[in-house]
């Protein structure tokens, strides 16, 4: 079965094929770095990220590519407002952004950045207005001519057949139905930062910025374009007119966009209460892995309804898969295998893959890995699995993980990192800091050869009846977050 992808271009369901064969190229909107992350933003990112990990398991070669908004109206009116050039405001928050991305196991596709780019805009506009899609007003600002454009929202699907000719929009984002000519480039206001280039001084608009780093990283026409839904108007729209017109052809063949979130069923707003960024989660002491999941347990397409009960059973999910893999890897089993058990990893594997195949249904995917925790477990009880089998559910773990990437243990150092940044903030944030969160990243991080060491230790003082230097050094493990079991197959040990 080939993957099939819901394009918001078409508006179905479409079998995807790359333009060209084995070879995926891929654009994501990325953040706007006037803030931190919030869990919409990262429910986002992180469906995109399982897309990447799917195509590159599916064997094909992928360019993954993703921008970063260093200057938009947000950005400016803050840089000005805390007197900092806008590479100093925004520094922190991409910074931020890395670390979160990292501390949740998003992969780091290539990353590029709006204010490294903006000669290159500034020359896609001057070959705009030479084609006659953009004019220059009495400020120096340009704007883009919607009425050169017939496909304008094509996209979004809206009606734009009684828009207004010539009339302008001057704001980066905007909700309005209908369309106006929209900025390219943005003549300096007094006090505001600026850019001297050959089009003028001022500052590239929002939309120009995607569709010049597109452009350039992967061509006048791609395979996929990713984003949330709320970039489908006007900034996608806007893209797409603005590209299409210098190029002629196609921006993107496949257009992927992922859902926002409820919080606890409600829109999540400043306002309500409900507003979250992963750095609120982890300083409650969350572990990124069950965020993760939980981002993950509704299909991208599917309004998701975030809630702590959910998260509490998103931890209590990656659990059971990390113990099933401690009980894989730390069992010994006799030699040969059961045909059933392992009928039931590549089935399982098959299974997966047929999911995520079908619109990167990650419910079924999941549904199909804990289908199969269960019938193994009830086989291991029974001493059914021998060594061939527990290699096979193994490796299906392993494939699963490769895509939702949640069997590693939280990373002590990325989780750490939070704790420094939450007690250089300063007494309020500092205030947030949960005992979960000191007891992750707190402790002292041993290495696998320490533990079993520590263990052999344990074992000879416990053999030689010092039980107080035997409790001390479990005691020592426990501190440093490892779970010591004794079991009939002899003591074996895992990360919390």
């Amino acid at each position: 079965m080939p993957l099939r992808l819901y394009n918001t271009l078409s508006g179905k369901v479409e079998d995807f094929h790359p333009i060209d064969a084995n070879r995926v190229r891929m654009y994501a909107c990325g953040p706007t770095v006037y803030d931190y992350g919030h869990i919409g933003n990262f429910r986002t990112f992180i469906a995109v990220d399982l897309l990447y990990r799917f195509l590159r398991q599916s064997g094909y070669d992928v360019r993954y590519v993703m921008n970063i908004t260093d200057v938009d109206d947000k950005i400016i009116r803050n840089a000005a407002r805390d007197g900092v050039t806008v590479q100093q405001y925004t520094a922190k928050f991409t910074q931020a952004f890395l670390e979160d991305s990292a501390i949740l196991n998003i992969e780091k596709p290539l990353l590029v950045r709006a204010t490294e780019h903006i000669d290159e805009m500034a020359d896609f506009i001057a070959q705009l207005e030479k084609k006659g899609f953009a004019y220059r007003t009495d400020d120096g600002s340009y704007y883009f001519r919607i009425a050169k454009f017939p496909a304008y929202g094509k996209l979004s699907k809206k009606d734009f057949a009684g828009m207004t000719d010539g009339a302008r929009v001057d704001v980066d984002e905007y909700e309005k139905d209908s369309a106006r000519d929209f900025a390219l480039w943005k003549a300096p206001k007094p006090g505001e930062a600026f850019w001297e280039t050959a089009i003028g001084p001022g500052r590239p608009g929002w939309h120009i910025e995607c569709s010049v780093m597109s452009m350039e990283e992967l061509g006048p026409s791609f395979d996929l374009h990713a984003g949330g839904e709320d970039l489908i108007f006007p900034h996608h729209e806007n893209e797409i007119a603005q590209s299409e017109s210098l190029s002629g052809q196609q921006l993107a063949h496949d257009w992927f966009h992922v859902r926002f979130l409820l919080v606890e069923g409600q829109k999540m707003s400043k306002s309500f209460g409900n507003f979250f960024t992963l750095r609120d989660l982890v300083l409650r002491g969350h572990k990124p892995s069950s965020i993760r999941w939980l981002l993950t347990q509704v299909p991208y397409r599917n309004q998701l309804n975030f809630t702590f009960d959910g998260l509490k059973s998103a931890a209590s999910s990656v659990e059971k898969l990390r113990n099933f893999r401690f009980r894989l890897t730390s069992t010994q089993f006799a030699a040969g295998s059961n045909p059933a058990i392992t009928q039931l990893a590549g089935e399982t594997a098959a299974r997966i893959t047929s999911a995520l195949n079908d619109d990167l249904n990650t419910a079924e995917a999941q549904g199909a890995i804990f289908d199969m925790l269960r019938k193994a477990n009830t086989a291991l009880d029974a001493d059914e699995v021998h060594n061939d089998d527990a290699k096979a559910l193994l490796a299906t773990l392993e494939k699963f993980d490769e895509i939702f990437s949640v069997l590693k243990d939280d990373d002590q150092p990325k989780m750490k990192s939070i704790l420094d940044w939450a007690r250089a903030e300063g007494t309020e944030k500092a205030k947030e800091i949960s005992p979960e969160l000191l007891e992750i990243a707190g402790s002292t991080q041993l290495s696998d050869e320490q533990i079993n060491q520590k263990l052999s230790e344990m074992e000879a003082a416990r053999k030689s009846r010092n039980f107080k230097a035997s409790d001390a050094l479990r005691k020592e493990l426990t501190d440093a977050g490892i779970i010591v079991e004794n079991t009939k197959d002899g003591v074996r040990w895992r990360r919390k």
